[in-house]
């Protein structure tokens, strides 16, 4: 039937008025709508400083083995046997073995990778890749690495001020930052050469997912002998993975 001519507007205006309530209603009821989604499962409450810390705190402390990269950045740090370190890679075993590569200038020498291995209570150092082995007494080791994850999980109490200050990918990890201030000699376990006395900032960085460490920043001097815009950084690439020491073959015996 055809509706006479004067009806088709208004005919046509309430149907389409009832296609959008109909269409309305349709959106606001379904399970993928803006209300459903804001009124469904409480979301997952921020983890606190306090938190964060305690959590990471126990996952350092079952480190069993890691390795990471250290550098300093400005290359403005005390001297490292006489030269200037520049950065070192090292691999651990807790809780008594390490093996690293430090990358030093030498004033008379140019660069030089100073290469030094630790395991239980023997450790040695050579001085170039065409040197020879030495014993180096255990007092004359400048680091503790061997023990870096208990070492650090009994360091984060001493820290004070924290706060979380963001969140980053370090190394394609996604990871939440934390700054804090502590003295040096809060890291005289790991670097046992370390000069007390000495305000320092520290920066964390843990995986948001499990709360593992993957980058720490020392900002400050820690050696008395530190400009005061030292800044070294630790950045973890492996934790818990595989890691094997042995001692050299060609070294002498203690």
């Amino acid at each position: 039937m055809t509706l006479p001519r004067m009806m088709r507007p208004g005919m046509a205006a309430v149907i389409l008025l009832m296609g959008l309530l109909t269409l309305t209603g349709a959106c606001g009821s379904g399970p993928d709508s803006d209300d459903a989604i804001d009124t469904g499962a409480a979301r997952e409450p921020e983890i606190s400083v306090d938190e964060l810390m305690a959590s990471a705190g126990e996952k350092l402390a079952a480190v069993s083995t890691v390795k990471f990269d250290l550098t300093d950045e400005k290359e403005s740090g005390g001297k490292f046997f006489g030269m200037t370190l520049k950065s070192l890679e090292a691999e651990v075993k807790s809780p008594d073995g390490f093996r690293m590569f430090v990358n030093v200038e030498n004033p008379s020498f140019g660069f030089v990778v100073i290469e030094m291995t630790a395991l239980g209570e023997d450790s040695f150092i050579k001085f170039s890749a065409d040197a020879p082995w030495l014993p180096l007494p255990p007092e004359e080791v400048p680091f503790n690495f061997a023990e870096m994850g208990p070492v650090l999980s009994r360091a984060l109490p001493e820290v004070e001020n924290t706060e979380i200050t963001g969140r980053e990918s370090v190394g394609g990890v996604e990871s939440i930052r934390v700054q804090g201030d502590a003295v040096s000699e809060a890291l005289a376990d790991l670097i046992t050469s370390v000069d007390p006395g000495h305000p320092i900032s520290l920066l964390f960085w843990f995986n948001e997912a499990d709360h593992n460490l993957v980058r720490l920043q020392i900002l400050g001097k820690i050696f008395d002998d530190d400009a005061p815009e030292t800044s070294r950084v630790i950045t973890i690439s492996e934790i818990n993975h595989p890691v094997e020491i042995t001692l050299p073959e060609t070294a002498p015996q203690p």
